[in-house]
């Protein structure tokens, strides 16, 4: 199952709360939460902020906190960042100043990524039963920068991986292409394999940045950019920036059917590469001297 240009659209900035208790199927309908909790949840959706709850993998009875522990995520524009703190409650956390690209009073910027991997049985089964292992395992490898979490999107990919604070998705994980993936993040870069797209970007862009890294090669995250594009019926046309190089590609929607039928999904759209042309660089004459 291709899994290119399937990352979540409107995931620019995430709000992770620590929550070892149940998770209910969805986090719109709140009310089994905690009131803390919900009351962050709630202020997150009015500000366009994706809320997820999340836990460490392993055991679920942990000593608990006092406050509540969180996690912030900035992905959108050139330089991400990652937030934590443990905060008394709702009010001790300003997500207005998330949402303005700002760090928090109550927070302090994390020097290192943090993975999350979709743990959630009450939305999807194969969530947790692929994930569950998927999550302890990486643990092992990535003690402290692990966290299960509640419904990523596309459920048909279990089990996913979540890279922040880029916000960079993976689907269709073993535990050996999870650590590989995380290894490559680490290091600043991301691999093409099982690569589902960087969240927040419209889903023919994320497109458009496949296609430009397997034809270039170019795997450092923050290197590939589209610059414009232009929609012409279901055709997208795009100039992107990829490393040293400017590239226009044209896509247009596949349909993909999902070998397991209705059971997963019926009919999955995906993109197909049109044309991929390398452009010319300008070049200026410099006029001779007389």
């Amino acid at each position: 199952m291709p899994t290119l240009a399937s990352a979540t659209v409107g995931a620019r900035l995430w709000l992770l709360i620590e929550h070892n208790g149940a998770w209910p199927s969805r986090l719109e309908e709140s009310s089994e939460l905690p009131g803390e909790i919900s009351e962050l949840v709630r202020r997150a959706l009015e500000r366009g902020i994706r809320p997820q709850l999340i836990r460490r993998p392993g055991k679920r009875t942990r000593p608990r906190e006092r406050g509540i522990r969180v996690l912030l995520a900035y992905a959108a524009g050139e330089h991400p960042w990652l937030a934590g703190g443990v905060i008394a409650g709702p009010d001790d956390l300003d997500l207005d100043a998330l949402a303005a690209g700002v760090v928090p009073e109550s927070c302090i910027l994390e020097d290192e990524p943090v993975f999350l991997v979709c743990t959630h049985a009450k939305r999807n089964v194969c969530c947790a039963r692929i994930g569950l292992p998927l999550a302890r395992s990486l643990a092992d490898s990535l003690p402290d920068r692990v966290w299960e979490t509640s419904h990523v999107g596309g459920d048909r990919y279990a089990a996913n991986l979540v890279c922040l604070p880029h916000g960079i998705f993976y689907g269709s994980m073993s535990q050996a292409a999870a650590l590989a993936a995380a290894n490559a993040y680490r290091s600043g870069e991301v691999i093409l394999d099982r690569y589902r797209g960087r969240a927040g970007i419209p889903e023919p862009l994320q497109a458009v940045e496949h296609f430009a890294r397997a034809h270039t090669g170019e795997c450092s995250v923050g290197a590939v950019a589209v610059e414009s594009s232009r929609s012409d019926g279901d055709v997208t046309v795009a100039i992107v920036r990829c490393g040293d190089v400017r590239l226009q590609v044209v896509i247009e929607p596949s349909a993909f059917t999902a070998p397991c039928g209705t059971a997963c999904a019926e009919t999955i759209t995906t993109y197909r590469l049109v044309s991929l042309d390398r452009l010319t660089p300008v070049r200026y004459a410099t006029p001779a001297l007389a």
